[in-house]
């Protein structure tokens, strides 16, 4: 590495319309950076480490289940 900056993630959304508000304004507050695995509108997110996945029986069993309570559910409708 020649000590280079490494280039930031490119923004989209709302991050986008707000730094393109921004810089057309002239005013930089204070960037503060956060973990993703953090944000309180992630309910279940964990971190993990690099390579690490997740294992194919929690998708496998997830299906299952949610296949099951569609069923349960389905009875209660009357029908003939």
């Amino acid at each position: 590495m020649t000590g280079e900056k490494p280039e930031p993630a490119p923004r989209t959304g709302a991050q986008a319309v707000v730094a393109d508000a921004l810089a057309r304004t002239g005013v930089h507050p204070k960037v503060v950076e956060t973990d993703p695995a953090r944000r309180p509108d992630v309910l279940f997110r964990k971190r993990k480490a690099d390579g690490e996945v997740v294992s194919s029986w929690w998708m496998i069993g997830a299906f299952v289940a949610v296949s099951g309570v569609a069923i349960l559910l389905f009875r209660f409708i009357p029908g003939g």
